[in-house]
Parts: structure tokens; sequence; C-alpha cells
């Protein structure tokens, strides 16, 4: 299975949801660079098992255990290989699916493409629970952006068609963003969150899910940066988005609505602001050409409603040939959107710090 990424980095994912332990390894990080480990922690502590409305009720600490790469608290060079165990496994329910495939899983491809003894058990190597391991990336990564004083948030724009205030295109507010990742749900409007939480616990109790969409916002990355097509920021954001189980959809700057608009309506005038080129509105998301343009970078993700649903449904029988219904015992979000949140910030953070390092090694 193809399980690594990166241009400058090496960034290598490796475990499943119910083997021992799954993590990562990150090569060709430079020497000398500060990690808390702490502050890690508190990260991954966002994105963990069992801390939101309507997450599984399977419990794990997601402890982050650093085997190599880092001495007091500082990166030695070599690959930093970081683990966490996975603690509270149950695989017995998954035993049916090789023969039984869950609607919108992925039981069936992984068979087609990996054969008969592919790992489902917790959707093995295809898991949300493999985010773990791109939080303890990001989550590095975002620490190094934030020493040149890049911040990066996001929040839940919608869960089930209810809305939360989106953030300021042009002067989003730093302080506002970090705030989020204190919150024990992730909205700016807490009136929202309330009803999106309410929505949430109403879907799952009828045995069913819902979807959401992530607006994510990047303050204080610098202009000049990036190349067009295939290596443009847009470009390797777009990749390491679509990487996270769940994504359906990534829009930047105005997005889908830009298709309804003139060019005189999407355009965004040419400005000085504070004696930097800036622009009077922000429907390109910081992105033209895929270069950074010193706005602020904005994308919205589409996140869809988790496949494991309690509600009785219809499969195929691959042994028997015939279709039967049958219910997903187990445990399962009622909102994938909502832990995915930092995830989001995860790679965004992940793919910026790897374009600033492979401009930086080229010089």
């Amino acid at each position: 299975m193809q399980s690594e990424w990166g241009h400058a980095l090496h960034v290598t994912v490796f475990g499943a949801s119910h083997t021992p332990e799954l993590g990562v390894k990150i090569e060709r990080l430079p020497k000398g660079l500060p990690v808390d480990v702490d502050a890690l922690q508190a990260f991954l502590n966002r994105r963990a098992p069992g801390t939101a409305v309507g997450a599984t009720a399977r419990r794990e600490p997601d402890r982050v255990m650093i085997r190599s790469g880092l001495s007091d608290g500082v990166t030695t060079g070599e690959p930093l290989i970081a683990a966490i165990e996975n603690v509270n496994a149950d695989s017995a329910p998954y035993q049916a699916f090789r023969d039984i495939p869950r609607p919108s899983h992925v039981d069936y491809p992984a068979r087609l493409r990996f054969g008969e003894g592919v790992d489902l058990a917790g959707s093995g190597h295809f898991s949300g629970r493999m985010t773990a391991a791109y939080c303890i990336a990001g989550g590095i990564a975002m620490q190094q952006l934030a020493r040149t004083g890049v911040t990066i948030g996001a929040h839940l724009l919608s869960v089930g068609g209810v809305e939360d205030t989106p953030f300021d295109p042009v002067h989003p507010d730093p302080d506002a963003l970090r705030a989020i990742g204190t919150r024990p749900f992730p909205v700016l409007d807490e009136a929202a969150g309330m009803r999106m939480q309410e929505r949430v616990l109403n879907v799952q109790s009828s045995g069913d899910s819902v979807g959401g969409v992530i607006e994510c916002v990047v303050c204080g990355f610098p202009e000049g940066h990036g190349t067009p097509l295939f290596s443009g920021i847009d470009s390797r954001l777009a990749e390491l988005l679509f990487a996270v189980p769940a994504v359906r959809g990534v829009a930047f700057g105005s997005g889908f609505d830009a298709a309804r608009m003139t060019g005189s309506e999407h355009n965004d005038p040419f400005c000085l602001r504070n004696g930097a080129v800036r622009t009077e509105t922000n429907r390109h998301g910081g992105l033209i050409g895929g270069i950074s343009t010193g706005m602020p970078i904005l994308f919205t993700v589409s996140v869809k409603p988790a496949s494991g649903i309690a509600k009785k449904q219809t499969t195929l029988n691959l042994r028997t040939g015939r279709q039967e219904s049958f219910i997903i015992r187990g445990r399962h979000d009622a909102c994938i959107a909502v832990r995915a949140v930092p995830v989001i910030e995860a790679v965004a953070a992940l793919a910026l710090y790897d374009v600033l390092l492979e401009e930086a090694y080229a010089e």
C-alpha cells in the first residue's frame, strides 16, 4: 500500500486501526528544530476518540511516543519516528464484512485491490484512525510554522445544515483561531455549536449519521511562495486534504460560488495596506496561479456522513450472491466532521511547511 508522501519531507504512515500501534516516520526534518511534546499531545487530544458529541464509544488515550529523532526537545536530523498505541480495539464485529461488504465502506474495493487477506478490522489501514498519525506530523509542522508567525485554524462551518459564522476572509483574527482549539466544540458561534450538537444527537438516536463542512484559514503565510500547475500550493494542499478519509470536496476562496459570478464580481482589486500589496477582497483565497499572495489562505472541506450506521441496510452477500438485510455492529462516529477539524489543520500545516522547506533547500 502507498503510505508515503512528501516533496522536501518524506512522511511514512504505518500501522492500522486494530494493530498494536500506528504512527509516522518523518525524514528530512532539519536538525535543531524545537518540538514541544506537551503541546503536540494537546493537539492530538482534540482528535482523540470519545471526546466529542456523537463520537465513537471507542476510548483511546492516543499518547504520543517519540521513538527517535528528538533529543531534549530538539530534532536531531535523524528520522523522527512517533507512535501511539491501540488499546481499545474490538475486531470481532468486522469478521462478517469479508462476505457482506458494508455500503460505502472500503470492504469490497480493498478486497478487489489487495486480496481476501487484507486487514479490515476497524477498516485497517484505510481507517479514519490513521489520521492520528497525520496529526503527529502536522502538529510538528504547525509548531515550526508558528515560529515564523503563521497561524492555522479551522472550525465547523456547517453540520447537517446548521451554519456557524464564517471566517472573515480578509481580516481573520489569529486569537480567535487559537481560541477555537480550546473549546469542546470547534465553532466560532457557540450558540450555533449547541444547535449542531443537538442535530448530531438527534441523528445518532435514530441510528444514522450526518456530514459537515470545515472551513480553514491560514494567517501570516508569506507571499510569493509556490509554483504553478502540479506544485501549486492549492494543488499541494488538495493532495493532502483528499488523503483524509471521508473528505469529498475541497474549495479555495469563493470555491464553487465563483461559477455563478461574473469576472468583475469575482476579481479582487489590488491595494496597498500598511505598505504591503494586498487585495481589498479575498475571493481568490490567498492563492493565485498556485502562488501565495499574502492574503489569508482560505478553503473549505466537505466531509461525508459516516458510512458506519446502526440503521438496517441492504447489501450483497458475496458468498451466496444474494442481497440481504443487515445491521452494522460496533462503535462509530455520528459526525466525522467534528473530530476532523484538527486533522484538516494538521494536513494544511504539513503541506505548507513542506512547500517552505522545499524552496529553502533549493536556494
